[in-house]
C-alpha cells in the first residue's frame, strides 16, 4: 500500500510545471531551536529573488541590495526575496524603515510592502508575483493587517476575533470580539483609521508605526495555528486559526523603498 501511494503521488506531480501541489501544501519545515539570522547583514544567502516578468534569481535593476549591513529594497519592480527553507513555530523579528522613493503605479500612494508567512506552492502563483501565503501587511497606516494571499480555497484562511462593525468592507481585529473566518481579503489591525486613504505619507490618528525614516520593530509570533503581530511593542492583530501553518517566508518589493536592518527568527520561548 505504501509503494502504491507513493506511486500515485509521483504520478500526480507530473504536469506542465513539474511541481507537486500535495508536496507544496505540506512542506518539510524547520522549527528554530536557536536564533536564525535570516538576513545576515552581508548578502542574501538563504534567500532567492523572484520578480514579476523576470522570474527567479534575475534582478538586473538591483531591486534587492545589501550595503553597510542593511537590506535595501528599491520597490522599483514587483517581487520578493524568498527563504530557501520553510519554517514553523517561531518568533520573527524584523526592523524596518521607509525610504523616500516610490514608483509607478504607486508613486503617489501609501508606501507599501509586507512579509508573507506560510508561503507554499509555486513562485508567482498569485498575480504572477508571489507564492500563496498569509501576509503580515506593511503599509502606511495599515502595518499589522492580515491579508490572505490565497487561491480562494479553504487551504488559505484566517480565523480572527473581530469588532461588531466592519470598516468599509474589512473586519477589524478586536481581542474579545466574535470569531470570523475569511479565505480572502484583509483583517485590519485594531487601530486602522476608518478614514484611511491610499495616499503617500498617510498617518492615522492611532498609528503605532513611527514616521518615515525612523526604525520600526515588527514581530510575528507563529505558534501552531496562531499568528500574533506586535508593532513597536503593541499587539495590533492576532489570528487564532490559520491555514496553512508553515511554509517559506517572503519579503515584498511593492512600489516603495524600504530598508531592513534585521530579519531574525527566534525560538518561541527565547528572549529578544
Amino acid at each position: 500500500m505504501r509503494r502504491s501511494a507513493s506511486l500515485l503521488i509521483a504520478l500526480a506531480c507530473v504536469g506542465s510545471t513539474g511541481t507537486c501541489s500535495a508536496a507544496d501544501d505540506r512542506p518539510a519545515a524547520t522549527t528554530p531551536t536557536k536564533a536564525v539570522r535570516l538576513f545576515n547583514g552581508k548578502d542574501l544567502d538563504g534567500f532567492y529573488t523572484f520578480l514579476r516578468n523576470r522570474g527567479r534569481d534575475s534582478d538586473p535593476m538591483q531591486v534587492f541590495t545589501v550595503q553597510d549591513g542593511v537590506l535595501h529594497i528599491s520597490g522599483q519592480e514587483w517581487g520578493c526575496i524568498t527563504t530557501t527553507k520553510a519554517y514553523e513555530n517561531y518568533r520573527l523579528i524584523a526592523e524596518f524603515k521607509w525610504g523616500d522613493k516610490t514608483h509607478r503605479p504607486r508613486q503617489t500612494r501609501a508606501r507599501d510592502s509586507g512579509i508573507l508567512l506560510h508561503s507554499v506552492g509555486k513562485d508567482g502563483a498569485y498575480g504572477g508575483v508571489w507564492m500563496h501565503s498569509i501576509e503580515c501587511q506593511i503599509i502606511e497606516g495599515g502595518t499589522g493587517d492580515f491579508i490572505v494571499v490565497g487561491d480562494k480555497s479553504a487551504k488559505f484562511a484566517l480565523t480572527c476575533t473581530v469588532a461588531p462593525e466592519k470598516s468599509g468592507k474589512c473586519h477589524v481585529y478586536q481581542p474579545d470580539g466574535k470569531r470570523v473566518t475569511v479565505n480572502g481579503g484583509r483583517i485590519n489591525w485594531f487601530g486602522r483609521d476608518p478614514a484611511w486613504r491610499d495616499v503617500k505619507g498617510f498617518r492615522g490618528k492611532r498609528d503605532v508605526e513611527k514616521p518615515v525614516g525612523e526604525w520600526n520593530r515588527l514581530e510575528c509570533i507563529v505558534e501552531g495555528a496562531t499568528i500574533t503581530v506586535i508593532l513597536n511593542g503593541v499587539t495590533v492583530n492576532r489570528c487564532v486559526d490559520v491555514r496553512p501553518r508553515k511554509g517559506r517566508i517572503q519579503v515584498q518589493s511593492e512600489g516603495a523603498e524600504i530598508f531592513f536592518r534585521r530579519i531574525d527568527l527566534r525560538p518561541l520561548r527565547s528572549g529578544s
